[in-house]
């Protein structure tokens, strides 16, 4: 794993994966005192802008979308469930296309790994703020 792949989980960051696990819609969805969003709401950001991101790094746009939104709602669930699974699709997507980037998707995923680092901090605040920090897997809470 090269440092660039190890951005997106393993080695540079908390593993994404442990921030998940275990994290219901109740404890996402829930708001908190002074704060603008939730944590389905801050994951939800992570997902939208790692998959223009991906596509642009990929080939698959030439340009950021002009319209996107990036803060999207999450609105029940079912589509908590869904925003999961696409989160761990790009993350898989994100190690892969940094296994041996181009120029452009090097640049891209870089920023991309800066920009989720921060929001992944979020996740990891919310999370214990929330009273449900997530789990090492060796069973401790993470740092």
């Amino acid at each position: 794993m090269n440092l660039l792949q190890g951005a997106f989980g393993g080695t540079s960051f908390p593993d994404p994966e442990q921030l998940l696990a275990d994290l219901s819609w109740a404890q996402a969805s829930r708001t908190l005192p002074g704060v603008p969003y939730t944590l389905a709401g801050v994951l939800a950001h992570l997902a939208v802008t790692a998959r223009a991101s991906l596509d642009l790094a990929a080939g698959r746009a030439a340009a950021w979308p002009e319209a996107l939104d990036v803060w999207p709602e999450v609105s029940d669930e079912a589509a908590f469930v869904t925003l999961l699974a696409e989160l761990r699709l790009g993350l898989t997507e994100a190690r892969a296309l940094a296994d041996a980037p181009s120029e452009r998707a090097r640049d891209i995923l870089t920023d991309l790994a800066a920009h989720s680092a921060y929001h992944w901090g979020q996740v990891a605040l919310l999370r214990r703020v929330l009273g449900a920090p997530p789990r090492r897997e060796t069973g401790g809470a993470v740092p």
